[in-house]
């Protein structure tokens, strides 16, 4: 997967999206972040996201997307907006 850089856009988006830590942090885990925008982005955000990332890479976004953040309704819409059918089940947290 592509990364997103740093920039003052991405820094802005990133502090909305992910308020709770600082935009470097937030952008350096590029498949947490792609979950958070998938679950809360608008879709001035996600032309932004998608302007570093291709359909590809929000696939691999989804498949390796961190359970919890992604709510069922964004998953639905996300998977079948990218072409996905069967729509693949929701990550789940696994405990030992």
């Amino acid at each position: 997967m592509k990364t997103i850089p740093l920039t003052p856009d991405t820094e802005a988006l990133a502090r909305r999206l992910v308020w709770f830590e600082e935009p470097q942090e937030a952008l350096s885990d590029t498949f947490r972040f792609v979950a958070y925008a998938l679950a809360c982005a608008t879709h001035e955000d996600m032309k932004l996201v998608r302007s570093f990332l291709d359909d590809d890479d929000l696939r691999e976004a989804l498949d390796r997307a961190p359970p919890g953040i992604i709510d069922p309704r964004s998953w639905a819409y996300w998977n079948g907006k990218l072409g996905r059918d069967p729509i693949p089940p929701m990550p789940k947290r696994r405990f030992s």
